[in-house]
């Protein structure tokens, strides 16, 4: 089953110098029907106002994976880590026992990302952080896992999770298979441009929750780059 939840349909907030769209329930936003999707908890789609960002402020047991859009983002927290992760680049922070971190746009443009939270297949641990460049023109016609908890997946960036994020970019007509399985939770979004999963239409920044298919084709409407998140 794939269930299209269209953009303009999600939760979201106007704070201003945040804006922001929820894919699932976040801060004052509530949705019973829509509390998480296997153990992804949180998707959402920010922009953040040049020169403003998070001030620090407390995680754990969390897995938080930024995907970048666009602009940049900058990173510190309570071990010492610091680190500006741009525009094809993705950060992990593996909130472990207890972290404190703030982001900041200390861009002259909007910044734009993807936040995605995945709940650890094993509580507690030491926190950590890192960030790693994904090229667009490595994950063309493919998926590139991105952020995994899975060995074999020795590029990605290491998460706590049985669960990967992966990336994609497709020209227009290109077709793409994700070998998901159907005891699986997968979640797909179109960072830009439209796409056909196993047939249904997915607009740009569309989200589609998906169970019970054990293979995903994805061909493109037009070009895009695709986000998809394969999780327990």
């Amino acid at each position: 089953m794939i269930e299209r939840r269209p953009y303009e349909a999600l939760g979201g907030a106007d704070h201003g110098w945040l804006k922001a769209k929820h894919h699932f329930s976040f801060a004052r936003y509530h949705d019973p029907e829509r509390m998480g999707h296997g153990a992804l908890r949180v998707w959402n789609d920010d922009e953040i106002a040049p020169n403003t960002g998070f001030p620090p402020h407390p995680h754990a047991e969390m897995e938080i994976i930024t995907y970048v859009r666009q602009g940049a983002i900058t990173h510190e927290d309570s071990l010492g880590h610091q680190g500006r992760t741009e525009a094809g680049d993705v950060q992990v922070m593996s909130a472990g026992s207890g972290i404190r971190h703030a982001e900041y746009n200390r861009e002259p443009v909007p910044t734009k990302l993807f936040q995605i939270w995945i709940e650890p297949g094993v509580g507690g641990g030491e926190p950590s952080w890192g960030a790693k460049p994904f090229p667009k023109s490595e994950r063309s016609g493919r998926f590139v896992a991105l952020a995994s908890g899975f060995a074999g997946d020795a590029d990605a960036l290491p998460i706590r999770a049985a669960a990967r994020v992966l990336g994609a970019t497709l020209k227009a007509g290109d077709t793409v298979a994700y070998e998901l399985g159907a005891e699986r939770h997968g979640y797909l979004v179109p960072a830009q441009g439209s796409v056909e999963v196993n047939g249904v239409r997915i607009f740009p920044r569309d989200g589609a929750a998906i169970t019970g298919e054990d293979e995903l084709k994805v061909k493109a409407l037009e070009d895009t780059e695709i986000v998809l998140v394969d999780a327990a």
